[in-house]
């Protein structure tokens, strides 16, 4: 594969799945992840470092496995999350995407993100970059982990997977 065959293939994957969780597709949103997939955003532990381990360390968010998406979702959709009621409209916006593939066909992914939301009259952002693993899925790809570190310094309202 080459070096802008990879790019434009993980780009367009890393589009989609913005698009998804812009348009409330869930089920789409959920099948880009492999069942295994770690979903991580580290806290602050001070001005320039972000925790490191998920096990023994504050986290914004941690999953160890698709299930603790796939039980977000539920609660979204059956509206069992008041703090996200009503959803946000969202904006996703993804760029500067950088991948490297390694030996045995993986590639980790780098990009910056924007998030605009818009909620009860109000207006907020988030930003940050991912970072991602992505293991072959047929001719696609798909996603076996990914961290989101938020850059914001103030969050003041709900941080959730619709927000990153």
């Amino acid at each position: 594969m080459s070096d802008a065959s990879l790019l434009n293939s993980v780009t367009a994957l890393l589009h989609r799945e913005a698009e998804y969780v812009d348009e409330r597709r869930w089920d789409e949103w959920l099948a880009l992840f492999d069942p295994k997939a770690e979903y991580w955003i580290p806290a602050w532990d001070s001005e320039d470092e972000y925790t490191r381990d998920p096990q023994n360390e504050v986290s914004l968010m941690y999953y160890g496995d698709r299930t603790g998406l796939e039980d977000r979702v539920f609660r979204l959709r059956t509206g069992r999350s008041a703090a996200s009621t009503p959803l946000p409209r969202t904006c996703h916006m993804v760029a500067n995407v950088r991948a490297t593939l390694d030996a045995d066909g993986r590639c980790a992914v780098k990009a910056n993100w924007v998030t605009h939301l818009f909620r009860n009259s109000i207006s907020q952002s988030f930003y940050g970059y991912y970072e991602y693993l992505l293991i072959p899925h047929g001719s696609d790809w798909c996603i076996r982990k990914k961290k989101i570190i938020v850059l914001n310094d103030l969050i003041e309202t709900v941080l959730d997977i619709y927000s990153v």
